[in-house]
């Protein structure tokens, strides 16, 4: 770029002859077409439209279709009907108040990494975004439209579609990707997905979730955090990461996280086919199938939201330094005199 450009219209009024002032130069990279801030911004993008694409289909079909509201209630009875899950249940009583207690101890660690790593706005970002998320996610419960759900007694049952809980932990989870350092982004992130992945199973062998619940808050983390990195590259706030081979450590977390993924996706969608429950009596087996395919298809969700987040953002310094561009040549005061004779071509 030449020195004597004229800085564009409507922007800083700082002169670009400041000693270390980098700051047009760095907008003008981040806004060029088939820049590295530019793909990365249209990459994010897509995964965000996606993410919410598949939240639409959730929703329809696990909750606007009778098939999907029965597929639900059978998952959900399922838990009942699997002897391992209810043996696991009486022998651990502890575990739900373990799972609220993680929850904040978790939402504290994301608070606590960014703080020390002196990273305030990124961290301020990434809380805000489970904020808004979870806020999103009360908004559909109340107001997205569905039957009105009751229970054995007859009394209305508050739609939980999709999960808070779940919201709060795939948060939490994919927000770290702000505000851990790139070279540990994998590992630190792999172990808190598997977690948020353990809260769900957990969720909904308890009853408290239903696996639609978990996978649509999945689902709109996704969505929301993939929209935060394409604001950050369209500000210009991110970089091309320091390309290094893979270290051992990190293989130790991406390859169960992506095994999770595979093998949750394709066991929940070889057993979906037959324990959808038809209109008429559901057979003895159905629940127990619907609720194992209601896990696998949850943990797999999980899994694969991490998966895919981290390996969007596997080159992508979210932390970059300064932008390496530098003035060639000192600018005078008044590059483009006013001269009678003086004109641009």
């Amino acid at each position: 770029m030449a020195p004597f450009d004229r800085p564009r219209t409507g922007g800083s009024p700082r002169s670009v002859a400041t000693a270390g002032d980098t700051w047009w130069y760095a907008a003008v990279a981040a806004e060029a077409a088939g820049s590295f801030s530019a793909r990365i911004r249209i990459r994010m993008r897509r995964a965000c439209l996606a993410a919410v694409l598949l939240l639409t289909v959730a929703y329809a079909g696990l909750v606007l279709t009778a098939t999907g509201r029965r597929w639900g209630d059978a998952a959900l009875a399922g838990r009942l009907a699997d002897p391992a899950v209810a043996q696991f249940l009486r022998e651990h009583p502890s575990l739900r108040g373990l799972g609220t207690l993680s929850l904040l101890l978790a939402v504290v660690l994301l608070a606590a990494v960014g703080a020390l790593r002196k990273r305030y706005a990124l961290t301020a970002t990434a809380l805000g975004t489970v904020a808004a998320t979870l806020l999103a996610a009360a908004l559909l419960q109340r107001y997205a439209p569905g039957p009105h759900l009751v229970d054995a007694s007859g009394a209305a049952v508050r739609s939980g579609f999709p999960s808070g809980t779940s919201v709060i932990a795939a948060g939490t989870a994919l927000g770290l990707v702000l505000v851990v350092p790139h070279r540990l982004r994998t590992g630190v992130v792999g172990l808190a997905a598997l977690w948020a992945v353990a809260l769900g199973a957990y969720g909904i062998a308890s009853g408290r979730q239903r696996p639609g619940d978990v996978i649509a808050a999945d689902l709109l983390v996704l969505a929301a955090f993939a929209a935060v990195v394409a604001l950050l590259a369209r500000r210009g706030r991110i970089g091309p990461a320091t390309r290094r081979r893979l270290p051992p450590q990190r293989l130790l977390v991406s390859v169960p996280l992506v095994l999770v993924a595979v093998a949750g996706l394709a066991v929940g969608a070889y057993l979906l086919p037959g324990c959808l429950p038809g209109a008429g009596p559901v057979p003895a087996e159905l629940p127990r199938i619907a609720h194992r395919c209601g896990q696998a298809l949850a943990a797999g969700t999980g899994a694969a939201v991490a998966a895919v987040l981290l390996g969007l953002a596997r080159r992508v310094d979210l932390d970059p330094g300064p932008a390496p561009y530098r003035l060639a040549s000192p600018v005078p005061e008044d590059p483009f005199p006013e001269e009678p004779d003086h004109e641009i071509s």
